[in-house]
């Protein structure tokens, strides 16, 4: 799949509309557009992460890989299932790529300590922009829920990543998580 960007500007959006994959024409607040737009925050925040001198120097290629994922979760959600260019060779997410996070959320999880409280955002740099890109990616899920008649395999992408960048998080802060302290304030 080749993509040409000859012109940034097409002032087709002015109005408050863009186009679906499709070509069909929906306003910028439609369901679709603001499941991917989620998408593609955090995939900025992924590229920030990413940036981070302390980011443990494996995770670098799976954030890559990730943020390559997430424009195909985008390109999904572009075109609607169940239009006449919804063609068999669409590129849709797949089992395997939810698959392929599982393994990565299992691999780091082994060598963590048991959780025995829940953990406050924070940390070292790196964890602490991990968890904030763990947040918007379950806002990108959850917008996704709502998108009408959309590939399952994106919302059930987006909930394993969530996972998978709280577990990366965890591992950022090598052993010194801020822990919830129930009632410590009062």
């Amino acid at each position: 799949m080749t993509v040409n960007l000859t012109r940034i500007y097409t002032r087709t959006g002015d109005a408050g509309e863009t186009h679906l994959g499709d070509m069909s024409r929906v306003p910028k607040t439609h369901p679709r557009i603001e499941a991917y737009g989620e998408i593609d925050e955090l995939n900025s925040q992924l590229g920030v992460v990413a940036t981070l001198s302390d980011l443990p120097e494996r995770f670098g290629p799976w954030l890559r890989r990730i943020q390559n994922d997430l424009f195909d979760l985008g390109a999904d959600l572009s075109v609607p299932e169940d239009t006449q260019h919804a063609r068999k060779d669409r590129l849709r997410a797949t089992p395997e790529q939810v698959a392929w996070l599982e393994q990565r959320c299992d691999e780091v999880n082994a060598e963590l300590t048991p959780l025995r409280s829940f953990l406050l955002p924070g940390g070292t740099p790196a964890a602490a922009h991990l968890h904030v890109a763990r947040t918007i990616c379950r806002r990108a899920e959850r917008r996704t829920l709502l998108v009408e008649g959309a590939n399952p395999e994106v919302a059930k992408y987006l909930n394993r990543l969530s996972d998978l960048l709280f577990i990366l998080a965890r591992s950022a802060n090598g052993g010194e998580e801020p822990l919830w302290q129930p009632g410590a304030g009062r």
